[in-house]
């Protein structure tokens, strides 16, 4: 066949981004917003820190598990800040990697997305649904 297929033909190019003090709200509602359940989380100086996930969020603000209602989820959230609920242990793939081998690590670590690093900077990130619509797109094309 051809060569071999990259992280970097799949991922998606300059993903939204947290920063470790802001609200968790603003999490929400960029995930809300865009669609989204994965946003990494970048320091001052633009280097990645930690990922935060809808999961994260919700086992953070403890809100949605108490039962409170939407007022409460939102006051709730504007509590919290993104360093309060963020993974700090972050799984990344360079954009040069074989997507076989990105797939294989998602799978195995059962995470949802693989920040893409290159450089020591966030250049991307690969995602469930950015492996779906890559295969949705392929099987398109051969029909």
């Amino acid at each position: 066949m051809g060569s071999v297929l990259r992280v970097r033909d799949v991922m998606t190019r300059d993903p939204k981004t947290l920063g470790r003090n802001d609200q968790i709200s603003l999490a929400d509602d960029l995930m809300k917003q865009e669609r989204i359940r994965h946003l990494p989380v970048l320091d001052d100086d633009g280097e990645l820190v930690g990922i935060v996930s809808q999961r994260d969020m919700f086992r953070g603000a403890l809100a949605h598990a108490l039962g409170y209602g939407e007022t409460a989820q939102r006051r709730m959230l504007g509590l919290l800040v993104v360093k309060e609920v963020m993974t700090t242990q972050v799984v990344t793939v360079e954009p040069d990697a074989p997507i076989t081998d990105a797939a294989r690590t998602m799978v195995d670590r059962k995470i949802g997305c693989l920040p893409v690093v290159e450089d020591g900077k966030l250049v991307g990130i690969l995602t469930e649904g950015d492996l779906a619509a890559f295969v949705a797109r392929r099987g398109r094309v051969r029909e």
